[in-house]
């Protein structure tokens, strides 16, 4: 029995909803638990059908989305609180490294004309885009995002066209 047209109703864990997750499969209840798992990702959850509310079971510290009736809601990390100094820290080192970078190339510039004088320039942008890459690679580990599994659904979507 599946409702596929998500109007504005209350959450029922007996009924099947969008994955929260991928956000291309469906999650249902398994058989003979008390659990809810995707089709597509593979994600086990337990649902709170008092407060509306969605866990993810397979990983710690949980995820938790909220449903407001027509799609899920939140993604937030149970016990987690992030603030200004964490993101105070992931500004500083994409942009301070680069900055420190450039200033000294800009105060010693390379001779003019030289076979390395593109150096400089190009050492910053790396500094900057590798800086970037661990700040990315933190966040994607932390919230553990599938991103295999969103090119697997990109993949099925290009292939359906």
């Amino acid at each position: 029995m599946q409702k596929l047209p998500y109007s504005s109703r209350r959450f029922n864990p007996q009924d099947t909803y969008p994955c929260p997750v991928c956000r291309t499969g469906q999650i249902s209840t398994l058989p003979l638990m008390d659990a809810l798992a995707c089709n597509f990702c593979q994600h086990i959850f337990t649902a709170s059908e008092e407060r509306q509310m969605l866990k993810m079971a397979d990983r710690f510290p949980p995820v938790t989305w909220h449903w407001n009736g027509k799609r899920w809601i939140g993604a937030h990390l149970e016990g987690v609180e992030f603030g200004w100094p964490y993101l105070a820290a992931a500004i500083g080192l994409i942009f301070l490294p680069p900055t420190l970078l450039g200033l000294a190339s800009y105060y010693f510039p390379p001779v003019p004309g030289s076979r390395l004088s593109w150096l400089p320039a190009a050492w910053t942008g790396l500094s900057f885009l590798s800086h970037l890459g661990i700040v990315l690679w933190l966040v994607v580990e932390f919230y553990q995002f599938p991103v295999t599994t969103y090119f697997r659904a990109w993949g099925r979507r290009i292939s359906r066209r």
